[in-house]
């Protein structure tokens, strides 16, 4: 993320008010814009280097290039490390690394053995998302990794099968809402486990704790500026468990909140489709206006579900554990990094 750069200036957060619900909105549509994923090294470094312009004071003033050059840094480089997230995996790849395995899920006909494969697929996408970003002050193991990894693929897997047998013993259901109801199969399997993932993967974080820092005043941004330091010179103030149930809760509910649209409207609007006359009459047509359906409600929907809780999380530092009262920042608060 930008803030990794060298420089003692300080970058403004965002060109949208972060306080706000829909400026939060703006800014995580800049952060999952998939257009930031054709920018090559090259273009990567160039963007880089007029951010560090500016934190250097050889740009007076931010322009509509430099806002551009730190919305492709902000959505490639891990904010907590600085280096780049693997493509596959950044927020901006998120809904089409997942359109691939939605594909396959909803392939007909799928057998246990299908079924079975595309919710392993599914949680090994899930397992690198949320691990590549977490707030890095606390990893899993490999063993860990393993374990956490077994147990949501048995959960995706359990509820994607249980759901899957169930339907068809719904005797009293007309054929119409059963049909509604075995399309929200994947999902709801996609949405359950999702969630656990987050929970499963980040688990660490809750048991050990997340560096929480001191919110500065304008005051101690000066002083840094002046000593040619930057907000990642300020020193954690320890690691906080408080912190870290809020940032894996949040970020699991944000899961929660992006999935729940695409498992209602796309199928319901589907069932409704089937019944007309074009679709009737074009039967090949189905899948690809079911992934078409997909693909635009999720990007509708994932800087909505993002933008629900701050990534830079702000919270009072009497919320947390009692060795940490009395320590905060400007007002008594703390700030850390949810993760996403």
């Amino acid at each position: 993320m930008s803030a990794s750069l060298p420089g003692s200036r300080a970058l403004p957060a965002s060109q949208y008010d972060l306080d706000t619900y829909w400026g939060r909105v703006r800014h995580s549509i800049g952060l999952t814009d998939p257009r930031t994923l054709l920018v090559n090294n090259a273009g990567l470094e160039h963007c880089k280097q007029l951010l560090i312009d500016y934190k250097q004071g050889k740009i007076p003033e931010m322009t509509p290039e430099l806002w551009r050059a730190k919305k492709v840094v902000d959505s490639t480089l891990h904010p907590d490390t600085g280096e780049p997230v693997l493509l596959p995996f950044r927020m901006s790849c998120f809904v089409l690394s997942n359109l691939i395995v939605t594909a396959g899920m909803l392939q007909p006909g799928l057998s246990t053995t299908g079924t079975v494969s595309w919710q392993v697929a599914n949680q090994s996408l899930n397992v690198a998302i949320n691990s590549a970003n977490a707030n890095k002050s606390s990893t899993l193991s490999w063993g860990q990794m393993a374990k956490s990894y077994a147990v949501a693929v048995s959960v995706s897997c359990g509820v994607a099968l249980g759901l899957r047998g169930l339907v068809p013993r719904l005797r009293g259901l007309s054929a119409s809402t059963r049909t509604i109801l075995s399309r929200l199969v994947p999902f709801a399997a996609v949405a359950t486990a999702g969630a656990l993932n987050v929970l499963l993967m980040r688990g660490e974080e809750m048991r050990t704790g997340i560096d929480v820092f001191p919110v500065l005043s304008a005051e101690d941004r000066d002083k840094l500026e002046a000593e040619g330091k930057t907000d990642k010179d300020v020193a954690s103030l320890g690691r906080s468990k408080a912190a870290a149930r809020l940032a894996v809760g949040e970020t699991a509910a944000s899961r929660v909140f992006n999935s729940t649209p695409i498992m209602v409207i796309p199928p319901l609007v589907l069932v409704r489709l089937q019944k007309t006359e074009w679709l009737k009459a074009r039967p090949k047509w189905v899948m690809p206006v079911n992934l078409g359906l997909i693909l635009g409600t999720s990007f509708a929907v994932l800087p909505l579900a993002l933008a629900v809780f701050p990534q830079r999380q702000t919270i009072s530092v009497d919320r947390l554990e009692p060795e940490f009262h009395g320590r905060g920042g400007e007002g008594g608060m703390v700030v850390f990094n949810r993760g996403m």
